[in-house]
């Protein structure tokens, strides 16, 4: 399914239990996924038109009167538009507003550089107390639903909106503040986050044809990282190489080698090169962003000569 459908289905079923679950959306229903929720839920859906700092700030209201509202937009809109919105109305006045930005990186394609967020990470990362949670595929994303439901504070969802890869198996355990290691390996920690965990596993396959062991660790919280499985795995490998689908400032890699300042341990990058997007399709995307399995081999590869 695509994962904005099962982020959908999560919500009708939480709406469906507690009508203080509320769903406000920027006039992007349709492209979020929950334009059919208007029908089930009309008490429960707002569309607050193209005014997400509104939005926002009427999620922080609904909040203080007890609701668990949630707020929707493509990802520039729901993090850099509205900084200052999260930062004051909804985390530094403790409310439980859940935030979802769709369409993270590159994913964009042909909506271009305007829709194009590559620092959405970056952006709520530094704001204290931001919970910053990306899903893998819809697996993760049913399982971490309810969960985030029941966190009480803000948390950002970074939601690749279309079918992704299933990496994990049905009997899946969710753990909000734990890495989820995907692979075992000996020479080589790779933690990745996000639409590029199908990416890295293929990867890791022709790095194994090289005699190349990587460690496989899905980051899917950046914030706050989990800094012990981190610290760990690193130590135990000797090279790290982080894999992203964001600016290789301020997100993942940086949540990472912050983590490892004090290890001395080698750190390789593969993200968005410090830049703007353009229209394009994912392919074409892919190529120039160096977002590839190929660039995952070569930059593993410089991480362990690096050791």
């Amino acid at each position: 399914m695509e994962m904005r459908a099962v982020y959908a289905q999560c919500l009708a079923e939480m709406m469906e239990k507690d009508k203080h679950v509320v769903v406000l959306d920027a006039d992007l229903s349709k492209a979020s996924g929950t334009r059919n929720l208007y029908e089930r839920f009309p008490g429960q859906m707002f569309d607050c038109g193209v005014a997400e700092a509104n939005m926002a700030s009427i999620a922080a209201g609904l909040s203080s009167y007890g609701f668990k509202p949630w707020i929707e937009s493509f990802t520039p809109f729901a993090t850099r538009r509205i900084c200052d919105q999260i930062a004051i109305s909804i985390v530094y006045a403790k409310q439980n507003v859940k935030v979802v930005g769709t369409d993270p990186g590159i994913s964009a394609e042909l909506n271009g550089g305007t829709h194009m967020s590559m620092e959405d990470i970056g952006v709520l990362r530094s704001i204290p107390g931001m919970v910053i949670f990306e899903p893998v595929d819809e697996v993760q994303l049913r399982a971490a639903m309810p969960v985030l439901d029941a966190y009480k504070g803000c948390v950002y969802m970074r939601l690749f909106r279309k079918v992704q890869p299933v990496i994990f198996p049905e009997d899946y355990k969710f753990d909000l503040f734990k890495a989820d290691l995907l692979k075992e390996g000996s020479d080589l920690s790779i933690f990745v986050s996000g639409m590029m965990t199908k990416d890295v596993l293929d990867a890791s396959e022709l790095l194994k044809e090289q005699g190349i062991s990587a460690e496989i660790i899905n980051v899917h919280t950046i914030k706050p990282i989990d800094r012990e499985t981190v610290i760990a795995s690193a130590r135990k490998t000797g090279a790290v190489l982080t894999v992203e689908n964001h600016n290789v400032i301020g997100g993942l890699h940086s949540a990472v080698v912050e983590a490892l300042a004090e290890e001395k341990i080698p750190s390789v990058a593969v993200g968005v090169p410090d830049r703007f997007g353009e229209v394009g399709k994912m392919p074409y995307l892919r190529q120039i962003m160096g977002l590839t399995v190929e660039n995952v081999v070569e930059q593993a590869k410089k991480a362990v000569s690096l050791k």
